[in-house]
């Protein structure tokens, strides 16, 4: 087990508890590494490996800098991302992720429940479109940012987080490279890690690479066929539920910039897949 957190040196006294929170774990993690995406590390636990970056990576490419730095070690075999801002609040998280891993050979992520201090869970951070119960686990097609765990072995067979992205979307597109590959991602809501709550207020750069990313998201990843329909959905839900004249312009700015830009290679799913995911309850249209 390795355990990665991503920093931009704003939380310090955070950063610090949730490092005390994995060091405490019953079942201790083999390596934990700290990226210092962009900005300087402050003193860490001993043991723990940092690495400072000269210039900020995003979410995709600093756990992309985590993926090899522990796998530069050769003995972490799942990988377990944690925002800096986190907290581990039960002391097996470790083990119980490590035990599921040796049950299921073909699970490749396993989403954690975020949730604040009173121990609520936002609707937006369960990951699937029936929403109404966050201690409904099981097979899901996504997954949590915040908090998961990956198999490296499925990193090396489908390789890690998409760096183009920056931030938004990447999970969505890992997951789905993941199941084309015949991973499973499972949603457990007894592994929890909290988080403060936070507002649901959005900024224009937000708007736009959401826009932009979820282009290149379809074009990456989905059958020519699909591509129309999962935009056409996504325009039609962006502009009944945004109320900022800004946000609109900025994601239809973003949404034209996905449209003219480069993806990265293309990889439809295949068929199959599609329908492994609408069993599952969310097809790849929304």
């Amino acid at each position: 087990m390795g355990v990665a957190v991503l920093t931009m040196g704003t939380r310090p006294a955070e950063l610090r508890a949730l490092l005390d929170s994995v060091a405490k774990q019953r079942e201790p993690a083999r390596r934990t590494v700290v990226v210092g995406n962009g900005a300087p590390l402050p003193e860490l636990p001993e043991g723990v490996i940092g690495v400072e970056l000269p210039e900020n990576l995003g979410v995709a490419g600093g756990r992309n800098v985590a993926i090899e730095e522990l796998r530069k070690a050769g003995d972490v075999d799942v990988l377990v991302d944690l925002d800096d801002d986190g907290l581990l609040i039960d002391a097996d998280v470790v083990s119980r992720v490590a035990d599921l891993y040796e049950t299921h050979p073909k699970l490749g992520v396993v989403s954690f429940r975020i949730a604040d201090e009173t121990g609520f869970t936002a609707r937006r951070h369960v990951p699937r479109l029936r929403a109404d119960d966050p201690m409904r686990g099981g097979e899901v097609t996504t997954f949590l940012g915040g908090g998961h765990a990956l198999s490296m072995a499925m990193l090396d067979e489908i390789g890690g987080w998409p760096d183009a992205f920056f931030f938004t979307h990447e999970e969505t597109d890992l997951a789905w490279r993941a199941l084309d590959a015949g991973w499973k991602i499972r949603y457990e809501p007894e592994l929890v890690l909290q988080h403060p709550r936070t507002s649901p207020a959005r900024h224009e750069v937000y708007y736009r690479m959401t826009a932009r990313n979820r282009v290149w998201l379809a074009r990456r990843n989905l059958p020519a066929p699909l591509v129309p329909l999962y935009l056409g959905t996504w325009i039609l839900l962006t502009v009944a539920r945004t109320r900022s004249v800004k946000g609109l312009r900025a994601w239809f700015a973003g949404f034209g910039e996905g449209v003219r830009t480069a993806c990265g290679t293309r990889r439809p799913m295949r068929w199959s897949t599609v329908r492994r995911m609408t069993a599952l309850g969310r097809p790849p249209v929304i």
